[in-house]
């Protein structure tokens, strides 16, 4: 064999043995990144309520040991939400539960904020959220009238996406049908159904289009340190924007991202920049 022949031989061995070990990493990434199987999500949610259980029994006892129980319980519920791709209100509940009992206000308001995407009218998740914003340290006072828009649109803030879809469905449809019908039948009561269902299904189509667009734009976030200087920049080297610090369970609303940094904007229309690692975000 010729000494060109060789080199070629060699080359085309290299060659293959490179992409044999590419596909070998890729394999390995993949499987590492599998999602878990419903057997696997079961087996961890039953390990969560038992380690739960458990830490709710051990609480008067040995806080300590019940501490340790219940964020053994919170990583099987996050391994739940990270690996098995399950979101849902009543799983992001028992995690701000968790949070809740190891009086992490922070997390455990994230949680519950979470949840309320998914259960907006659950009475005890909103008793929970409620107590839970009472514990914080930072006494941040909603304005006035935003209270008031709450109240006067209280089904676009109370009702769940799903409930105002089938909402929507709903007088869309009675809509249409009374549209029909008056073609053939002309009566006042008629009509004033048929401007009642348009007036309903704007509503409920003006709620979720207003949704939509609060999701696009808004990113709700809370703060997870137990405390965090704020500054006037994005650097450690700014001086700081409040006398006093902000605390877990603060919530926010991200208006700028920069490397490491969120510029958020307070309930009260404060502004401040913060580190990314002191804060998540809800969504």
């Amino acid at each position: 064999m010729s000494c060109k022949a060789k080199k070629q031989h060699l080359y085309l061995f290299f060659r293959i043995l490179f992409l044999l070990m590419m596909g070998a990493c890729f394999f390995s990434a993949s499987a590492n990144s599998a999602p878990l199987s419903e057997t696997e999500i079961s087996d961890l949610f039953h390990q969560g309520k038992e380690l739960f259980r458990q830490a709710d029994q051990m609480a008067a006892v040995n806080p300590e040991k019940a501490r340790s129980l219940y964020l053994q319980a919170a990583m099987r519920y996050e391994h739940i939400v990270a690996k098995g791709g399950i979101h849902n209100g009543k799983l992001y509940y028992n995690i701000g539960n968790i949070y809740f009992r190891i009086k992490d206000m922070g997390r455990a308001i994230l949680n519950y904020r979470r949840a309320l995407q998914y259960i907006p009218n659950d009475p005890n998740l909103q008793k929970n959220l409620a107590y839970a914003r009472s514990k914080r340290l930072d006494k941040i006072d909603i304005p006035q009238k935003t209270e008031v828009f709450k109240t006067l649109f209280f089904w676009h803030y109370d009702l769940s996406t799903s409930i105002k879809i089938l909402l929507f469905s709903i007088f869309f449809t009675i809509f249409w049908l009374l549209a029909g019908i008056r073609r053939f039948v002309r009566n006042s009561a008629l009509g004033w159904a048929l401007f009642l269902s348009a007036i309903l299904t704007m509503m409920a189509g003006g709620s979720l289009v207003a949704e939509a667009v609060l999701l696009h734009r808004v990113k709700p976030g809370v703060i997870i340190d137990a405390s965090v200087i704020t500054r006037k920049g994005n650097s450690e080297t700014y001086a700081p924007s409040f006398t006093e610090p902000l605390h877990s369970g603060t919530e926010f609303n991200l208006s700028e991202k920069r490397g490491n940094w969120f510029y958020i904007k307070l309930p009260d229309g404060r502004t401040c920049w913060v580190p990314s690692r002191s804060v998540e975000l809800v969504r």
